[in-house]
């Protein structure tokens, strides 16, 4: 008796529903990434052994770049604006909603404060090629504009935590200023950014 064939049958898998996945995901994506602004300086942080994390929000951070030059910078942006508003009072100057949209997304910057109005008024592509010079500070008496910062901040946010990221071939005497104006402010605690390595190294 002839054996009965049975006919193929291609086998059709439907991946409409995973084409529709990808692309879900793919949007996801795109919408939720946060692309980080241009960083004002390049700093090579030194490493070291200790573990202990810096928290995730009320951070109030300092840079200070090889050449010594400051920059200052808070997490929240509504801590920015609030700060921006008490600056604007204390150094009499006057700031506009396009002024504040942009200081709203400056995560640091470092010049002399009563810079910032016209630093504020340029366009985005000019003031990412403007070479900052640094925050003022003077601990011989003069302007306490590190100072100020230091105390406006932590009165609009008395969580801020402060860390310090320093490059490993900064000259100590900006590390020394910048610690100086913090206890001039009763601020006697502070974590210093650096990278992880293992004891052997």
């Amino acid at each position: 008796m002839p054996k009965v064939k049975i006919p193929r049958k291609s086998t059709a898998i439907d991946m409409t529903a995973m084409c529709d996945v990808a692309f879900l995901l793919l949007t996801f994506f795109i919408l939720t990434t946060k692309f980080r602004d241009q960083e004002v300086v390049q700093i090579d942080i030194p490493a070291s052994t200790a573990q202990i994390p810096i928290p995730d929000k009320d951070i109030m951070m300092f840079n200070i770049s090889p050449d010594g030059r400051i920059f200052f910078g808070l997490d929240d942006q509504n801590t920015r604006l609030r700060l921006l508003d008490t600056l604007a009072n204390r150094y009499q100057f006057q700031i506009t909603a396009e002024q504040q949209a942009a200081f709203k997304t400056l995560e640091l910057w470092g010049m002399d404060i009563k810079a910032l109005p016209e630093f504020l008024a340029k366009d985005p592509t000019e003031r990412a090629n403007i070479l900052q010079p640094g925050l003022k500070i003077d601990t011989t008496g003069g302007e306490t504009q590190v100072e100020d910062l230091i105390l406006f901040s932590r009165k609009i946010n008395n969580n801020l935590r402060i860390a310090i990221k320093a490059d490993k071939t900064t000259e100590y005497k900006s590390f020394a200023a910048l610690i100086e104006a913090l206890q001039n402010r009763k601020v006697n605690r502070f974590n210093i950014v650096t990278s992880a390595k293992t004891a052997r190294e």
